[in-house]
């Protein structure tokens, strides 16, 4: 009788300590973890408060500087986009103004730039280029400003040399065929039809001279 005394006493003690070591390690966790929540939540309030909404201006400021940095912008770009992301007009017109009077917007000179390299590299004409620049918003003026930087002899020099390179990929069609093919080639890139006719037939006759040339007896390298 007192050994199960004791042991009931013994197994008593050892169930009250358990049970208050683990409700003290509960008690710990739990409150850690509230601490914590609390403390990301002041946390959050506090990097909130630490940084207010941005006024109507400073984000037509940053939407502008974004765009400009990937690349020249129009006016009219610009504006667009701003409306877009629900920029009041008046702000936009205003941002823009002063982009414009420190030199960040020049539509004369993205212009400019616009007909060099796109007359270099894709072989534009003057009526294509101006398409593409009004679609942009360029204001007319300052589309035939830029170009002015090229004329007829320029232009229809860049048309001979896109003959040239695609004259070998149309040889085997019949000869009307390939004065369509060529001359659509110019036309699509905006040269004038009675430019592309001559600057093709023109190509077809040097050909055939030169293929005329090398049948003749004694050319070299037969």
């Amino acid at each position: 009788m007192r050994e199960q005394e004791r042991d009931g006493g013994s197994g008593g003690r050892e169930g009250r300590r358990g049970g208050g070591r683990t409700s003290r390690r509960e008690d710990g966790r739990e409150g850690r973890r509230e601490d914590g929540l609390e403390g990301r939540r002041d946390g959050g309030r506090e990097a909130r408060q630490e940084l207010p909404p941005q006024s109507p201006e400073e984000q037509a400021r940053a939407i502008c500087l974004r765009l400009l940095t990937g690349m020249p912008r129009t006016r009219r770009q610009l504006a667009d986009a701003l409306e877009k992301r629900g920029i009041p007009e008046e702000v936009s017109q205003e941002v823009l103004s002063r982009y414009e009077e420190v030199g960040l917007i020049d539509d004369a000179a993205f212009a400019g730039a616009w007909v060099e390299s796109r007359h270099r590299g894709r072989g534009l004409a003057r009526r294509a280029l101006a398409q593409e620049l009004r679609t942009k918003g360029v204001h007319a003026t300052l589309v035939q400003e830029a170009l002015e930087q090229l004329d007829s002899d320029q232009e229809e020099q860049t048309a001979r040399e896109l003959v040239e390179r695609k004259l070998r990929a149309t040889r085997g069609l019949e000869r009307d065929k390939r004065i369509r093919r060529l001359a659509g080639m110019l036309a699509r890139k905006g040269y004038p039809e009675g430019m592309a006719l001559r600057v093709v037939r023109r190509a077809l006759e040097q050909e055939g001279a030169e293929g005329a040339d090398e049948d003749e007896p004694g050319y070299p390298g037969f």
